[in-house]
């Protein structure tokens, strides 16, 4: 391993192009909440009208207020632009105008509710689909969501609510977000609007207490958009960290980093990755890299190798393979680059004389780690039980090419043995 105290110092290209295009685009804004009546609408139309105060052009593309004269009171000073006329079936359908917003081309427009359907026959029929078309013209937005709404967490929100959310958006949008706001609410102040009217009128609040605003779902859904949040701001610090150049790990939140490799005993290291990072709430990855070594391994060896990434898979991590000249330095390179805290590994089994020769990746990552920490796990005797294999017949590919470099080797041992026996 090539003595490195420091990896690359370049910053990454992904990340410096990502910036680029985000610089020629409007800059997107999601204020997130756990459930309806949290105060996203309300937070939004407060931060506009700062804005609106340090003199931006701010408009109103739409926005539902549902009666509530607090947040209506924050509609004042802000131009509006009116609402598109939809008929469907025979009813009056308001949509937002998007091409009205073009022509007048503001500076900032807001944008309530954005997992919102659009009415049949309108330019896309989903609202976030305008919002891309607002951003790629240039134009900023603010924007409500509520967590529910986001697909990824789509089937986890029915099993905590008993009900499936028919409107979602894409995780691409938050992930694309330049700015996300938590608006949080505790259970018991929600439940206490809800009360007060201030979220539904009295007859559908009553009914909303008893099945979707429990207290425990609440709690859970606050996590869920806790979560989603932090996942969505670690993203930016990573992306910062690669446009800057910036060397990890920035500790400001704890990440897992697993190495897979052909081991019998790796299983046992994937699942001790997911029990740490269950411990430390932090999410996990395990990795495999693929150096020249590997055209050499039998097929059974790459089977357990695709094995321990599909266990991994299984118990709720993500995999990557990465190509590699050296385990330890491609390990490490990968730790930094993506803001890893931990690195877990197996214990060598290999002899002292055969990590004398050939070097130690466990001696290797300890050595050059700085701030990163190393987990190495000794054996637990969860090997595989031996299986039957049938003699397989030797090709001409399977035999190495004569590397002098043993031979030397061997004869400088020789050598200092004679001139050893020689002095005695």
């Amino acid at each position: 391993m090539s003595d490195r105290p420091e990896a690359d110092q370049r910053p990454s290209p992904d990340a410096l192009l990502r910036q680029i295009g985000s610089e020629t685009r409007g800059r997107l804004k999601i204020f997130v909440g756990a459930a309806p009546g949290v105060g996203k609408t309300y937070e939004m139309l407060q931060t506009a009208q700062a804005k609106c105060r340090e003199g931006i052009d701010v408009v109103v593309g739409v926005v539902e207020t549902h009666g509530r004269k607090e947040t209506e009171a924050l509609l004042e000073g802000l131009a509006v632009i009116p609402r598109r006329r939809v008929e469907y079936k025979g009813r009056w359908l308001d949509e937002m105008d998007i091409d009205a917003i073009l022509d007048r081309r503001p500076q900032l427009v807001l944008v309530d509710e954005l997992a919102h359907t659009n009415a049949p026959g309108s330019r896309h029929p989903k609202r976030y689909m305008d919002i891309e078309e607002l951003l790629g013209a240039g134009i900023n937005v603010y924007a409500t969501l509520n967590i529910q709404h986001v697909e990824s967490l789509n089937d986890v929100v029915a099993q905590i609510t008993r009900i499936r959310v028919r409107e979602t958006v894409p995780d691409s949008i938050i992930d694309r977000a330049d700015d996300i706001e938590l608006v949080d609410l505790t259970p018991d102040d929600l439940i206490q609007r809800l009360k007060e009217g201030k979220v539904y009128v009295p007859q559908h609040a009553e009914r909303a207490i008893r099945h979707y605003f429990k207290p425990g779902n609440l709690t859970a859904l606050r996590e869920l958009a806790l979560r989603r949040t932090a996942d969505r701001v670690d993203d930016q610090m990573v992306d910062y960290m690669r446009a800057h150049a910036i060397q990890g790990p920035w500790a400001a939140g704890e990440r897992v980093l697993v190495g897979v490799n052909e081991d019998p005993n790796c299983a046992g290291v994937v699942r001790y990755a997911r029990r740490l990072a269950d411990r430390l709430r932090a999410p996990w990855t395990a990795i495999h890299v693929e150096t020249s070594r590997v055209q050499r391994l039998s097929e059974p060896e790459r089977d357990r190798i695709a094995k321990n990434l599909r266990l991994a898979e299984r118990l709720g991590g993500e995999t990557y393979t990465v190509p590699g000249r050296n385990i330890a330095d491609s390990v490490l390179d990968y730790a930094r680059a993506n803001n890893f805290t931990h690195i877990v590994i197996a214990k060598s089994r290999r002899s002292r004389w055969s990590e004398w020769l050939r070097g130690s990746v466990t001696h290797q990552l300890i050595r050059y780690a700085g701030d990163i920490s190393i987990h190495v796990i000794a054996e637990r005797g969860e090997r595989e039980a031996p299986q039957e294999v049938l003699p397989r017949v030797k090709l001409a590919s399977d035999y190495r090419a004569l590397d002098p470099k043993a031979y030397l080797i061997s004869a400088g041992f020789v050598a200092a043995a004679l001139g050893l026996g020689l002095i005695l």
